[in-house]
Parts: C-alpha cells; sequence; structure tokens
C-alpha cells in the first residue's frame, strides 16, 4: 500500500485528523490503529500504509493534559468545597486520586491529536 504523507498537494483536512487521532485511528484514513502499545505509535498503519512513527510529540501531549486537568480539577475543587463539608483527610485521597484516573484516560486521545495534527500540518517528517 502507497504512503499518504508524501502526497505533497493532496488536502488533509485538520479536523477529521484529528478526530480520527483522538479515537486512536490512522490520522489518514480512520481505519489502522494509531497506537501499538498504550503511548507508543504503531510502526505503520495496517489499511493505508502510513508510516505513523515519524511523529515528534514529545512531551507536548503531557503538557495539554496538565492544562487541562488543571481548568477540570480547579473549579471544580471549588465548587465542592463549597457546596459540601468534605474533611480534609478524604479530600487528600479523592483529588489526587481523581487527576490521576483522568490523566490517564486523557493522555491517549490527547497524544493521538497531536499526532493527527501534526500530520494534518506536514510537520515532524509527515511532509
Amino acid at each position: 500500500m502507497s504512503d499518504p504523507a508524501p502526497d505533497t498537494h493532496g488536502d488533509r483536512p485538520i479536523g477529521p485528523a484529528i478526530g480520527r487521532g483522538l479515537r486512536g485511528r490512522c490520522p489518514a484514513c480512520g481505519q489502522g490503529r494509531l497506537f501499538a502499545h498504550f503511548l507508543k505509535a504503531a510502526p505503520t498503519c495496517t489499511a493505508c500504509g502510513l508510516r505513523l512513527d515519524l511523529h515528534q510529540a514529545d512531551d507536548f501531549p503531557a503538557y495539554i493534559v496538565i492544562l487541562l486537568l488543571g481548568h477540570l480539577l480547579v473549579p471544580l475543587m471549588i465548587e465542592v468545597n463549597s457546596a459540601f463539608a468534605i474533611p480534609m483527610g478524604w479530600q487528600v485521597l479523592i483529588w489526587p486520586g481523581l487527576a490521576i484516573l483522568l490523566a490517564v484516560a486523557m493522555i491517549q486521545p490527547v497524544k493521538g491529536g497531536v499526532i493527527a495534527f501534526q500530520w494534518s500540518r506536514r510537520m515532524a517528517g509527515f511532509g
């Protein structure tokens, strides 16, 4: 199968590509799996042959997750603390636990979105 990445003339719409990446699918065709393991990109798409290991996401997905978690958890903590009198001991368990669960749930879709963004903009080896 041919590699869609070298196609410099074809259009790569950013919206559908990021949507596919968020779902863990190949940004080009949407059929193949983007990840071989939890955070390791597959070498190639099994459906269209796109090389997926060319990305350079580095720490950017983690920064996005931290930013999103801060914007979700801080207002939630403020509202919960103003509505309920939860003892501090329980809060020490609840908030870090919730942060860890949400971070683990968010990191793979966010990394998929970053890889798809790079592919759609022909960045980081996807030219």
